[in-house]
């Protein structure tokens, strides 16, 4: 569930605080605020990064907010092109093209695939978290705490989504 430790506002809400507390203690001269408001800014930092942790594993998304079931697209499309760079090698070793072309087309229409998924997965996580952060809102106004507890679960798992996406497209754009 999620919390203020985890939040990103709540990051930069963090270190604006610890940047001013810092600046305060320069202009007076005093070295504790100054310190104290760089840590505040380094915890904000922390916290900043955690929130934007996420992971892609075995068929899920992990993140700071929870556990969340990825698109069935992504882990099949992560599978053919496996399957179709095993071909592709295997028939480049063997000198059977027909079974490369095989590899080859497999391991583009996984990619294709995975990507669907990812593309799914980012959009129905960021829908998530708007309606979840509006319906909690709402919720909280009319004081349903039981809504506004379903509201923020429904936030959450929005996150874990577009976590989990977001750190799959992240990995496959590195060099």
């Amino acid at each position: 569930m999620s919390d203020k430790d985890t939040s990103t506002l709540q990051s930069y809400i963090d270190k604006a605080s610890g940047a001013a507390q810092s600046v305060l203690g320069n202009i007076t001269g005093n070295r504790a605020d100054t310190a104290q408001g760089e840590r505040k800014k380094d915890m904000a930092d922390a916290k900043n990064d955690l929130s934007h942790a996420g992971a892609s594993i075995g068929g899920v998304s992990v993140s700071s907010s929870g556990v969340a079931a990825n698109h069935p697209d992504r882990q099949q499309g992560s599978w053919d092109q496996t399957v179709g760079s095993g071909k592709e090698a295997l028939g480049g070793l063997l000198g059977a093209e027909g079974l490369k072309r095989e590899g080859q087309q497999q391991n583009a229409q996984g990619k294709a695939q995975e990507a669907h998924g990812q593309v799914s997965d980012l959009g129905t996580g960021i829908a998530d978290r708007v309606s979840g952060t509006v319906g909690g809102a709402v919720a909280g106004l009319t004081g349903d705490r039981e809504e506004q507890a379903a509201q923020q679960a429904k936030h959450d798992q929005g996150k874990t989504l577009q976590r989990g996406a977001e750190a799959d497209i992240n990995k496959q754009n590195q060099p």
